[in-house]
């Protein structure tokens, strides 16, 4: 079992029923799901980008990643219908527990001047989002075969439409918000 896993279900979820006032525990929130997602711009002038963005982020996952295409054609960045934009991977179950472990306790650790994510950059229904400059903060890519640095998105989907109890909830899994 994913140690997060079961540092949710023995320490947390009782820590959130009596902080929320809570009797039944199906009804205290939780993860559903984790978003990871690369917009790769440059990818229209230079093929090998999405392939090797695909690469990064299957082995940042543990899960392999969909290259997503342009859904409309807008004509001022010279993107037709179809064109291959991005990727991304979305993760539940376990794996799920076991990124959130590694973005909390290593990768953010290691940006540069880090203070701490920002504690409002929840979307009105529980959701969390945020960005990253690079993708070498994950230890998983190696940095002597990374030829372009890529930002991604991250999404955490919870089960609140609450943000004050969705940010409770992180917060109990030791996200590090800024002050």
């Amino acid at each position: 079992m994913a140690r997060l896993l079961e540092h949710y279900q023995k320490t947390i979820v009782p820590e959130l029923k009596k902080k929320l006032g809570r009797t039944n525990p199906m009804s205290v929130p939780r993860l559903q799901k984790i978003v990871l997602n690369m917009g790769i711009g440059k990818a229209l002038q230079d093929k090998n980008r999405i392939e090797q963005a695909v690469e990064q982020l299957t082995m940042i996952a543990g899960q392999k990643a969909v290259v997503t295409r342009a859904r409309q054609a807008i004509s001022s960045f010279k993107l037709r219908k179809g064109n291959e934009i991005g990727c991304r991977v979305t993760l539940r179950g376990k794996r799920m527990y076991e990124f959130l472990d590694r973005l909390i306790n290593v990768a953010l650790p290691r940006i540069r001047d880090f203070r701490g994510i920002n504690p409002k950059s929840f979307d009105g229904h529980g959701n969390y989002s945020m960005g990253v400059s690079e993708q070498l903060i994950f230890p998983e890519v190696d940095a002597d075969k990374v030829t372009f640095t890529q930002g991604m998105d991250i999404t955490i989907v919870t089960s609140t439409d609450s943000d004050d109890e969705a940010r409770e909830l992180l917060r109990a899994f030791g996200m590090p918000f800024r002050d």
